[in-house]
């Protein structure tokens, strides 16, 4: 008997949710594009191309305690045993190099070795570019 109710109420259950599966399928679902109205087979203009600041120029911060920003293309990989930031940017070879040094407050010693948790270089810094047409909306307003 135990049996038979069981089975009787999961019957119930699955007849339900099969009645609702079939009325959510027949609505229709409107979907926008990001490409716009524009028919796959058309071609866009392509984006202008990146332009980075000469060398040896900084970018002006825009706020307080804002990270310095990239001067440069940022296409280098950091990985969990490489920092290729540190190929030009740490304190050994910036000088040399004529780039910034790793700040101070991102190593934990006398010969700059960096902490693990600044270890991610573009999570903070970011590359800047002037390009032409901003890439999204900007909002942001200093108070």
């Amino acid at each position: 008997m135990k049996k038979n109710l069981t089975l009787a109420a999961l019957l119930v259950v699955i007849a339900g949710c099969s009645g609702q599966q079939a009325a959510s399928a027949a609505k229709p679902v409107n979907v926008a594009s990001l490409g716009g109205k524009a028919p796959v087979t058309s071609n866009a203009a392509a984006d202008s191309e990146a332009q980075f600041p000469a060398k040896g120029s900084a970018i002006q911060r825009n706020f307080a305690e804002q990270p310095p920003l990239i001067p440069h293309n940022a296409n280098y990989p950091i990985t969990l045993k490489h920092n290729s930031c540190l190929g030009c940017h740490s304190w050994d070879r910036a000088a040399k190099m004529k780039a910034t040094p790793v700040a101070k407050s991102h190593v934990l010693d006398a010969k700059g070795t960096l902490k693990g948790e600044n270890y991610f270089c573009t999570q903070c810094h970011v590359p800047q570019a002037d390009n032409k047409q901003p890439l999204v909306g900007n909002s942001f307003s200093q108070q």
